[in-house]
């Protein structure tokens, strides 16, 4: 018994820990998968014992706020969902009533209070029994009504949310790789409770309603398919939903399971609620869950199989993240075969080691995540050098964080901007390779030197498997560079990225060394200068330029694997004039 208590009080800290971390400071210290299981092990233990420790996570519905936006307590507490992983259960739970199944969204709980048809107040769930008040950022949400035809008094709850799409064009803008959103969720959380509602209004947050609390004098014939209706009447977005009874809800589990990769909209599961609305209310509630819904979290499909090796992924930080290389495996319909371990504190945690059988699945049926290490023999060793430049490595430690990064300020991963560069309209005008793209590429090892961007084909199985891409976009780029393979050396010169050689300049030194690039790259100060146009600077730059063999290495690189269109002086004469 005893033991059974401290397994109880480690559990709980451990999971404390991690809530604080989600929930509090927008950051990951495990994964869902983890969490999701300590938690059921800590609720059998409680169930067992017979003892619920206080402050035990099963018995919280969230955190205290911590912010400097006004605080203001609900009417009455807003819990969480019972959960479930198995349609049989949600059958069952239904028996012979009817339900709406619907997504569970993976944003920020609202309510909303409405007088006399305006927006009169917004408050985040909070810990459930104390919310934030952010009345002026909800007034700039993306979709929320302003004013509405009701003019009673109207209580609902609903999701603020961003769209993966607006999650990714949000990401793209901010450059300071570390200073990126890991999820929508995280983005949303953040976004929802600025202190400044301008900032809220460029994050395009959107909000579904799932949830109405009260409608003043409106009677919906006992029937929460009726208040969803009416609420899209009123101008609200409401939540996708499909009404079921136990003979097809798990046949809708399935339809939805189908549609998650292809959704905008950020979800964490399924919610079940049942229709009638006087019978629901009857079955009252637990200290933690109502008895009128149910949760369905999708019950994640599990493999087991090799760890090949661990992939060390620098970005222009010098932040080195380690990726999992594993013998692919068939998950949710795709095979997979790298997952992200985000950093060395959750590595050592997992004790990897080459060789090791380590299962995977994929979190809320879309990221490749590592869910154990089955043997765990610890013998991977962090770098001491950076994968891509050789510069030593160091471990920084942020909280309870650790992470690798390379000190080499000249480390080829940070001049992302070099790459950027190469790839843009003036130079080889490649579609398809924003900063963002080409910052994933590197991180993954598959780009080194220019020339490697025409030689992604070779990684393609691990390209179509990124956030962001597929099939479609796989080909679309790939048939980008081929178009851009076929290039002129002046946008090739400009490409290269030497200092204060634009394109105009670029083409005045094709003319007068006559397209002879081998010429061009011996030239001396005074043929340069002789130039129109190029002085001492620019010229000095030139062979600075080429006077590194690792430029002139890169270059040849390149002409290995381009088709240089050929031009003459007389063609270019006659552009010219």
């Amino acid at each position: 018994m005893n033991e059974k208590i401290l397994r109880m009080k480690e559990l709980a800290e451990v999971l404390s820990k991690a809530g604080r971390a989600y929930y509090q400071e927008d950051r990951e210290i495990m994964s869902n998968f983890e969490y999701d299981r300590l938690y059921d092990e800590l609720a059998a233990l409680e169930k067992e014992t017979g003892v619920i420790l206080s402050g035990s996570p099963t018995q919280k519905v969230g955190y205290q706020v911590l912010s400097e936006l006004p605080k203001e307590a609900h009417e009455s507490p807003m819990l969480s969902l019972d959960k479930t992983k198995s349609p049989d259960d949600l059958a069952e739970w239904l028996g012979d009533q009817e339900g709406l199944l619907s997504w569970k969204m993976d944003g920020l709980t609202i309510v909303l209070t409405y007088e006399d048809g305006r927006l009169a107040k917004a408050v985040t769930r909070g810990n459930g029994e104390i919310g934030e008040v952010i009345t002026p950022n909800a007034r700039v949400f993306a979709n929320i009504p302003l004013n509405i035809g009701f003019k009673g008094q109207l209580v609902l709850r609903g999701e603020a949310v961003i769209r993966y799409s607006d999650f990714r064009r949000i990401n793209e803008e901010i450059e300071d790789v570390d200073a990126r959103y890991k999820n929508p969720r995280n983005l949303c959380s953040g976004s929802v409770r600025q202190l400044n509602s301008q900032i809220t209004a460029q994050r395009n947050v959107r909000f579904l309603a799932f949830m109405l609390v009260r409608a003043e004098g409106l009677d919906f014939e006992n029937s929460r398919e009726k208040q969803f209706i009416w609420l899209k009447s009123q101008g609200f977005d409401v939540v996708e939903y499909v009404r079921v009874n136990r003979d097809n809800v798990k046949e809708a589990v399935e339809d939805f399971a189908g549609r998650i990769s292809d959704s905008d909209i950020p979800s964490d599961g399924l919610v079940l609620l049942l229709d009638d609305i006087a019978y629901g209310e009857s079955l009252g509630r637990t200290a933690k869950f109502p008895r009128n819904s149910i949760a369905f979290k999708w019950a994640d499909e599990v493999r087991e199989t090799r760890l090949d090796y661990i992939e060390w992924s620098p970005s222009r930080t010098g932040l080195i993240n380690p990726v999992a290389v594993f013998e692919p495996v068939e998950l949710e319909g795709t095979t997979v075969s790298r997952a992200s371990v985000h950093n060395i504190s959750i590595m050592e945690a997992l004790e990897l080691g080459e060789g090791d059988r380590i299962t995977v699945y994929k979190a809320n049926m879309i990221i490749p995540q590592i869910a154990d290490n089955l043997t765990r023999s610890a013998s991977i060793a962090i770098p001491k050098i950076c994968p891509v430049c050789g510069g030593a490595t160091e471990i920084r430690q942020v909280e309870d964080v650790r992470s690798l990064y390379c000190t080499n300020p000249d480390c080829q991963a940070k001049k992302i901007k070099s790459f950027t560069l190469f790839v843009s309209r003036d130079a080889l005008n490649v579609d398809g390779l924003s900063e963002a793209t080409l910052e994933k590429f590197i991180g993954a090892g598959f780009i080194h030197e220019f020339a490697d961007i025409f030689a992604l084909d070779k990684h393609r199985d691990a390209i179509v498997e990124m956030e962001g891409f597929g099939e479609k976009s796989y080909e679309n780029l790939m048939n980008s560079l081929k178009r851009a393979s076929h290039t002129t050396l002046p946008r090739l010169i400009y490409g290269l990225g030497i200092a204060g050689i634009g394109l105009a300049n670029a083409k005045v030194l094709c003319r007068q060394f006559c397209y002879d690039l081998d010429a061009m790259r011996k030239a001396t100060m005074e043929e340069l200068v002789s130039a129109d146009g190029i002085g001492e600077v620019l010229a000095r730059a030139w062979i600075d330029y080429f006077s590194q063999e690792k430029n002139n290495r890169q270059l040849d690189h390149l002409l290995q694997v381009l088709d240089i269109q050929k031009e003459t002086v007389s063609d270019l004469s006659l552009i010219h004039i």
